[in-house]
């Protein structure tokens, strides 16, 4: 079991290396069977990003709100961070960034995978981990996408935003590793959250800690929790 300051990314004596980047140690074994399985079927499985620790979570939300990084609408269109109320630039970054502390990927159990061939064979091509390239047809992704609807599950993992539900935007190369990560999100109580927003030099403090039942319930809790693992189960 995790600790509170592991779970909301403070504490990362939980993890283990891998492929340059940082799990769980549960997970990251389960991701190794789950890397191997892939390759017999003749599909290569790479880590885009694990671990992601608060410091760095907050650093991305604190440039987002400054209007430093892209900031972009439900579309995927850019839009000005600095047009903008608090309350609508706090939803447009919940969208695509997680808020610090309340990151899945806090947790080591949650990683971005990628297929690395097509990227290799091809150095114009930028892997943007967008929808596109793991549901289309003609995406560089789209055949891992295909076997790890079939088989991620068969390893302990699910997708938790297989589909749009309101909140966070749909990640098709987001897998969590459910043994481990459905712990952690029973641990991130509102009050923890609550917490840990409020010890935090982040932008929007007072906005954020206005809407955080809301958050909470559109951005953490809202997870695809099926059973099922087809493409046609994640919506197409």
């Amino acid at each position: 079991m995790l600790t509170l300051r592991q779970v909301t990314g403070a504490d990362e004596s939980h993890l283990v290396d891998i492929e340059n980047q940082r799990l769980e140690e549960q997970a990251a074994r389960a991701y190794v069977k789950l890397k191997q399985a892939a390759s017999n079927n003749g599909i290569e499985v790479r880590i885009a990003s694990g671990f992601r620790s608060l410091d760095r979570q907050l650093s991305i939300w604190n440039r987002k709100w400054r209007g430093e990084l892209t900031l972009r609408d439900k579309n995927g269109e850019i839009i000005n961070a600095n047009a903008l109320s608090d309350t609508e630039k706090l939803w447009a970054i919940l969208h695509w960034s997680a808020l610090p502390g309340g990151s899945r990927h806090h947790w080591g159990t949650d990683l971005d995978v990628y297929d690395p061939r097509p990227f290799e064979a091809d150095k114009t091509l930028k892997l943007e981990l967008v929808p596109g390239e793991y549901v289309n047809e003609s995406g560089p992704c789209y055949e891992l996408w295909q076997w790890l609807t079939q088989h991620a599950h068969e390893y302990g993992f699910f997708f938790p935003y297989a589909r749009y539900q309101g909140g966070v935007a749909q990640e098709p190369w987001h897998l969590s590793y459910r043994p481990i990560s459905s712990q952690c999100h029973k641990l991130l109580s509102l009050e923890v959250l609550e917490g840990t927003i409020s010890a935090l030099d982040i932008e929007g403090k007072p906005c954020i800690l206005d809407n955080l039942p809301t958050i909470k319930k559109h951005y953490i809790d809202t997870i695809t929790e099926d059973e099922g693992w087809t493409n046609i189960w994640c919506g197409y």
